[in-house]
């Protein structure tokens, strides 16, 4: 059974850091696209980050030169990154393939950029 389990968030001041962290299981990791997604009060969801099989990766506008998306084989795990945090960065995030293909989401970790 594939299982995403996302940890990490917490409340931030801007201009702060965190650091996510997605553990999976179920999935052959080092054979697929992987990337973390968000979903802001009152907004759909979108994804900021994703990280190839080989390892390339590419970011949203709005994240570029602020989070940086790595993950570890041995660990099979997905990590995100995050500097410079701005009150619009709040919401749940998520990981999950990319791209979706019906797998359940997590419960996502909650970040919280205030002052």
């Amino acid at each position: 059974q594939v299982q995403f389990v996302e940890s990490g968030g917490g409340l931030v001041q801007p201009g702060g850091s965190l650091r996510l962290s997605c553990a999976t299981s179920g999935i052959d990791f080092r054979r697929i696209d992987m990337a973390w997604y968000r979903q802001g009060p009152g907004k759909q969801r979108e994804r900021v980050a994703t990280i190839s099989s080989g390892g390339s990766t590419n970011y949203a506008d709005s994240v570029k030169g602020r989070f940086t998306i790595s993950k570890d084989y041995a660990k099979s795990t997905v990590y995100l990154q995050m500097n410079s945090l701005k009150p619009e960065d709040t919401a749940v995030y998520y990981c999950n393939l990319d791209p979706l293909r019906g797998i359940p989401w997590g419960q996502g970790t909650q970040v919280t950029v205030s002052p």
